[in-house]
């Protein structure tokens, strides 16, 4: 299911009112080069028509309300988010920070992590995974697991 992406002033990662973070997340940039962008825009083009703009913005966009994600404007490649993809099934037990997708940026301007850092964050969730399955393993191998069975079938 496809969802619109709504535009936003994001407050949480504002220098100002969070206009140019807000923009950034819609289109799928990085923040400071929307920042640029508009300063730029700002000395060397139309200083007060971009001044009235930003502040035209400020009060016209709404604040991001705090239940979207940046996972939610995601979508814009196709995909779907990892909420959307495990709704409805209850063997996932998923928070919202674990289910966060890992978005590698090809471009300087895009928003997401760079390679390494992405092959960093995966590797750390990797091994937190093998810990996890290390220490249910470990539990269902003990003495403990099996005499909580006999008590259950009392």
């Amino acid at each position: 299911m496809k969802t619109r992406k709504t535009l936003y002033r994001d407050p949480s990662k504002a220098k100002i009112a969070g206009v140019c973070a807000g923009i950034a997340e819609y289109f799928g940039m990085e923040t400071w080069l929307v920042r640029i962008l508009v300063v730029s825009g700002f000395f060397l083009l139309a200083g007060p028509f971009m001044f009235f703009g930003y502040i035209a913005a400020w009060f016209i966009l709404e604040k991001k309300p705090r239940n979207i994600t940046t996972q939610a404007h995601g979508q814009a490649f196709g995909g779907q988010t990892s909420q959307e993809k495990h709704a409805g099934k209850g063997w996932h037990n998923v928070s919202e920070e674990e289910a966060e997708k890992v978005v590698v940026k090809s471009k300087v301007w895009q928003a997401g992590e760079p390679p390494k850092q992405a092959f960093s964050d995966i590797k750390q969730q990797f091994e937190k995974n093998e810990e996890r399955l290390r220490n249910v393993e470990t539990y269902v191998t003990s003495s403990e697991f099996q005499l909580n069975q006999e008590i259950n079938r009392l």
